[in-house]
């Protein structure tokens, strides 16, 4: 569902970019779109694969006011 709303949101600014005859916020070489593309793989992956787990050193931050 996040691949999904990603790609919708890219298209979204795409297409409020091209409107608006503003130049897209993005790398405009090869290297640089798979770069991108990399990193957002990597992070798809890792959010899949990566366990998620209870923060068990909770105890010991201090929180917003330090305490």
């Amino acid at each position: 569902m996040k691949i999904v709303l990603g790609l919708l949101l890219g298209f979204v600014i795409g297409i409020g970019c091209r409107l608006a005859e503003i130049p897209l916020p993005a790398p405009p070489a090869l290297v640089g779109a798979l770069l991108v593309l990399a990193m957002t793989l990597g992070y798809s992956l890792v959010d899949r694969v990566a366990p998620h787990r209870e923060a068990e050193q909770r105890k010991n931050c201090g929180g917003p006011n330090g305490l």
